[in-house]
């Protein structure tokens, strides 16, 4: 058994990156509301990026170990506290069997990650572990996780070496600019209400949970409503009923709707999205198609460096012996020049 839930938090649940290829039967993707997070939590303990982890949401859970393992803790900081002592963030920690781990009240963001090595023993559906709470579907029994539930590892994994540390992110503060890219229904909406939509701040209301986040603030006008015949809906389309309120849609969204999208936040700034909490601002930008996919080779390109150094050899191996003298041993630096890191081995020869 990996570890029991002794306090659940508000909304914990079990995700991997999604569930794809069942939209046509209405089925959710679900997966986590920041990717970027996610990913990286996975990557600090040694495993695949889209591994199944917890998603926790605004109050963290606390969780007693029941086998040992190596964990990481990302996303919105909820204080992480390890046996009563604070547990770094972005960083591979080793527990024990009998260890406790609570998570708080989110002081920034709203979902914080939790990576086990080797992932979750929870039963895959349709190819994916990741809760989809509308369907009642993966993760834990379909639900979010309740006090008393038992989850085990799948591969624990207590040999990962160290240190495995990743840059912590700035705070993203009370208000963003999140990017998007214009369409598929911008010509439904009056010169006004398109300016509206660019210029003006909107705030994230009450309703805000994995399905979407409505937003409030300056009208979005239409030439006549906010209805269409309902076609396809993908994370990150925003919405705009006939009230003039967007909504964004998110990880669990309906697969189809009837209401305009005025725009589609990229792939990039859905972590951003992911992040904010009920009071938080958010402004639109409109971008390009290739400055999207631009915006989005960076995204993975820098997660593809962080688990290359995450990945390479912490020292400078020795060749084999030729004999049975002695071998020097050495001293090894990590030396940075023009911003490329180098590795440098000092040797004392007797």
């Amino acid at each position: 058994m990996g570890f029991t839930a002794e306090n659940p938090g508000v909304l914990t649940t079990i995700q991997d990156e999604g569930r794809y290829g069942y939209e046509q039967f209405g089925m959710s993707p679900a997966g986590p509301m920041d990717l970027k997070a996610f990913r990286t939590a996975n990557l600090l303990v040694g495993n695949d990026p889209g591994e199944s982890a917890l998603e926790a949401t605004v109050l963290g859970p606390t969780l007693r170990f029941d086998q040992s393992n190596v964990i990481a803790v990302t996303g919105a900081d909820m204080g992480p506290v390890l046996n009563g002592q604070p547990c770094p963030m972005y960083q591979a920690v080793a527990v024990k069997a009998g260890d406790q781990l609570r998570l708080g009240a989110a002081k920034t963001g709203c979902h914080s990650y939790l990576a086990f090595a080797g992932g979750l023993d929870v039963p895959q559906v349709m190819g994916s572990r990741a809760t989809a709470l509308q369907n009642q579907v993966g993760g834990y029994q379909g639900r979010k996780l309740a006090k008393g539930d038992q989850v085990g590892f799948r591969a624990p994994n207590t040999a990962l070496a160290a240190p495995r540390i990743a840059p912590v992110p700035a705070p993203a503060g009370k208000e963003v600019t999140i990017r998007v890219i214009l369409g598929p229904q911008d010509d439904m909406f009056t010169k006004e209400g398109i300016n509206a939509f660019l210029s003006q701040p909107y705030t994230v209301s009450k309703d805000f949970d994995r399905m979407g986040c409505r937003l409030e603030g300056a009208v979005i006008q239409h030439k006549t409503d906010g209805n269409i015949i309902s076609d396809g809906m993908v994370t990150g389309a925003i919405q705009v009923p006939t009230s003039g309120q967007p909504i964004i849609m998110l990880a669990e969204r309906q697969t189809v709707g009837g209401y305009t999208k005025i725009a589609t936040v990229i792939s990039a700034d859905l972590p951003l999205v992911g992040q904010r909490k009920t009071g938080d601002v958010i402004r639109f930008q409109a971008v390009t198609v290739e400055e999207a996919h631009r915006l989005w080779r960076e995204f993975t390109q820098e997660l593809e460096d962080l688990k290359g150094q995450l990945d390479r050899p912490q020292t400078v191996q020795s060749q084999p012996a030729q004999s049975q003298a002695a071998q020097p041993v050495g001293i090894t630096y990590k030396v940075t020049v023009n911003g490329r890191t180098h590795q440098v081995q000092v040797v004392k020869h007797s």
